[in-house]
């Protein structure tokens, strides 16, 4: 029998079909395999454990077949309340597999405290960033009559002046007093009053 009229004869039809049928019902249960394996259509959702407590969190999580895991603490944040939880991984209403772990940042007790650095006869521009810096504020800025414009003349906490070396907590706010560039009337005054003023003379020894 020549090849062509093999191709077109009812045996190789027949072997054809059984070979697709046998593909199709491997397919098939591989898939159905990998559905058992993977534990599709059985997922949990991640609930918010954002402001809960370590306690708590691990209560929630029991009750829903997850796991978690401590990553570290972050600095305070005003917004939350201490020792809750401030970030976690993976988000709320992320799909998850059972037994899956979370990874979850507690909000420390309050603020710690930095120094503050010398920014006295700094500029402006100068200052304010390396405020930000070391997580402080920029409070009140006054300005008083200094002939170094936008200078740093005073940093005060409160009411306080500060100097550098001084400790505050973080997330405080600094007011700076800054010179507005122009001389004062004191010593507008004083120095006309210098240009004014004749000049002594120095007698000279008889010889």
């Amino acid at each position: 029998m020549s090849l062509r009229k093999y191709l077109t004869s009812r045996v190789f039809v027949v072997q054809v079909i059984l070979a697709l049928g046998i593909l199709v019902a491997l397919v098939y249960l591989f898939m159905h395999w990998l559905t058992f394996t993977t534990d599709h259509g059985n997922e949990i959702s991640v609930p918010d454990l954002r402001k809960l407590t370590e306690e708590q969190v691990e209560e929630k999580l029991d009750e829903l077949d997850l796991d978690y895991e401590l990553l570290d603490s972050v600095d305070y944040r005003s917004d939350f309340p201490q020792f809750s939880v401030v970030e976690q991984d993976p988000t709320p209403g992320t799909k998850v597999k059972v037994g899956r772990k979370i990874y979850i940042k507690i909000n420390t007790s309050g603020y710690s405290s930095v120094r503050i650095p010398d920014l006295v006869n700094k500029t402006y521009r100068e200052a304010v960033p390396t405020l930000k810096a070391l997580g402080l504020d920029e409070g009140t800025v006054t300005y008083v009559p200094n002939l170094g414009k936008d200078m740093v003349l005073e940093m005060r906490y409160k009411g306080r002046n500060l100097k550098a070396g001084d400790r505050v907590l973080k997330s405080s706010k600094i007011d700076l007093v800054l010179g507005d560039g122009k001389m004062s009337f004191e010593e507008e005054e004083s120095a006309a009053d210098t240009l004014a003023a004749p000049i002594e003379e120095i007698p000279v020894d008889e010889q």
